[in-house]
């Protein structure tokens, strides 16, 4: 049976609270998945404003685009990467926008839709692209890239303590015949791990599949630079929101707004600025906002997220 994209988005009210989209004006969804995030913001936008929403999954841009339909020429569904960000919208005539959304990782759908193979539970085929029509796979990754280059992004993007003995077991179960599916992956990592390491409560391969999946899709390559332009994208008072999952993302998102609010680059010992940098944005969240315990109960996936966010200001007056 066909999996309907549906996609349960996280931390609606606290998004809401940050983005104020009753300002009205342009928003835009980068991430756009199966729409909740965009409808709840197009609920609060009214007439007063539009939004556009981008994502490179077509399944997730049909699901969308049936879900909003009701808002008519209010919502634009834009295919696309959110990396593109500036370009995307240049191309349709816009400049500058009043609110920024990146909710950023992999959506509900795409976990549960077998077919698209990002899912250690489920047989499939060693897939994991969000675009469908981009070349590189997870078949690709597994099969043909270097041990040393698998056991780095075990390491770094899945935080993966036994990133070498994994690596190399992969490399010699493909010597013989290539590794085509999930669960064949899957129970090949179950195997390269210790036993008294093995009872965790969830399956021992998540952190290599969070990997490939990053890898594949390239999800922290550019992500400082997607960052820094969807900045420069906000008028003042704009407002930029961004959802991670992952340590490394959330560092990149930290260091960029806190850039963005202190950008000097003098001496710290000099008594004065002399760079003459002045701040850009002001940081809105001291602290990631995290999902309440009733939210964690009801959305497991919610329980890695973190929400930082930014208000854009005039660098002249350091009013917004």
């Amino acid at each position: 049976m066909e999996t309907v994209f549906s996609h349960t988005p996280i931390m609606v009210s606290d998004v809401l609270e940050l983005m104020k989209p009753e300002r009205g004006g342009i928003f835009v969804d980068g991430t756009l998945g199966g729409g909740g995030h965009a409808q709840a913001v197009l609920e609060r936008l009214g007439d007063r404003g539009m939004l556009c929403g981008i994502d490179r999954d077509d399944d997730a841009l049909r699901a969308a685009s049936a879900r909003l339909s009701r808002f008519g020429d209010r919502f634009v569904p834009i295919k696309g990467n959110f990396f593109d960000m500036k370009q995307l919208l240049l191309s349709r005539g816009i400049t500058k926008v009043d609110g920024i959304l990146l909710d950023l990782g992999v959506s509900s759908y795409q976990l549960d839709a077998a077919e698209r193979g990002f899912s250690y539970r489920h047989e499939a085929p060693l897939d994991m692209r969000m675009d469908q029509s981009a070349p590189l796979s997870a078949k690709i990754v597994v099969n043909e890239w270097p041990e040393e280059e698998l056991r780095r992004i075990f390491w770094e993007y899945g935080e993966e303590k036994f990133s070498g003995r994994i690596a190399q077991r992969i490399a010699e179960r493909r010597k013989t015949k290539p590794i085509e599916t999930t669960t064949e992956l899957a129970e090949l990592i179950k195997g390269a791990i210790p036993a008294k390491f093995k009872n965790e409560p969830q399956h021992p391969a998540r952190r290599c599949f969070q990997a490939i999946r990053i890898a594949v899709n390239g999800e922290l390559d550019g992500l400082n630079d997607a960052v820094r332009s969807a900045h420069d994208l906000l008028n003042p008072g704009g407002r930029l929101a961004i959802i991670t999952f992952h340590s490394l993302e959330d560092r990149i998102v930290k260091n960029a707004f806190r850039s963005f609010e202190n950008p000097c680059t003098c001496p710290k010992s000099a008594p004065v600025c002399i760079c003459g940098k002045k701040p850009t944005a002001k940081v809105l969240t001291r602290h990631p906002i995290v999902a309440s315990e009733q939210e964690q109960k009801e959305n497991s996936r919610s329980t890695s997220a973190k929400l930082r966010a930014i208000v854009r200001i005039d660098p002249e007056t350091g009013t917004y």
